[in-house]
């Protein structure tokens, strides 16, 4: 009788958690968002924007599982308008963090971290090279004679998830507690910001 949740062997289990550790820990498009986040709002805001972004994760995680993405993947002019539809989304937020007045990141309590955690969401959410990404990368670790395999993705997935939220986070947090002494220019933060959001609209338009 096959275990519906069951995990795959130790030496497998182990490969998978260090290779998603790795991935996670080199700087991709999630990490420079929660950087640029972080940097705007300060720390909470750039754990707040990784945060988002695991939920975004979330949905592609649950895409997989249950053969979402496997279509996404099949049809090339949804793959299309779904990645056009996230660099717009990533261009409007870099024009919007322009234009805005400087911010008092740490003065505002958690209602500066709502539109962290959705820009996050979003962001990852309309960018479908994360499907992609999801869809080649955790079923290499399923082991159908172990279980269903639906269930062994979303075991698998929930690991990588915690994982990469963890780091992600950290990255996030990092930059804000670094950009605090350079609180006082905010502007220029606001533009920095701006710009990786720009270069991340670029990249997910023509990478």
């Amino acid at each position: 009788m096959t275990d519906l949740f069951a995990l795959p062997d130790w030496p497998t289990l182990l490969s998978f958690l260090g290779a998603g550790i790795l991935l996670n820990l080199t700087p991709g498009a999630d990490v420079m968002f929660a950087m640029a986040s972080g940097a705007r709002g300060g720390p909470r805001a750039g754990v707040a924007a990784a945060a988002g972004i695991t939920a975004g994760a979330t949905a592609h995680i649950c895409a997989t599982a249950f053969g979402l993405a496997a279509a996404l993947a099949a049809s090339p002019g949804a793959f299309e308008a779904i990645r056009w539809l996230g660099a717009a989304y990533l261009l409007y937020l870099a024009v919007q963090t322009w234009r805005a007045p400087p911010a008092a990141p740490e003065t505002g309590g958690s209602a500066r971290l709502g539109p962290a955690f959705r820009r996050g969401f979003l962001t990852n959410l309309l960018n479908p090279k994360v499907a992609l990404f999801v869809l080649a990368f955790l079923p290499q670790f399923a082991d159908p004679s172990r279980g269903p395999v639906w269930s062994q993705i979303l075991t698998l997935g929930a690991l990588f998830l915690v994982t990469g939220f963890v780091i992600t986070a950290g990255y996030g947090a990092m930059a804000g507690a670094l950009s605090a002494p350079l609180r006082r220019h905010g502007r220029a933060m606001n533009r920095i910001a701006a710009l990786v959001f720009g270069a991340l609209a670029v990249r997910l338009a023509w990478g």
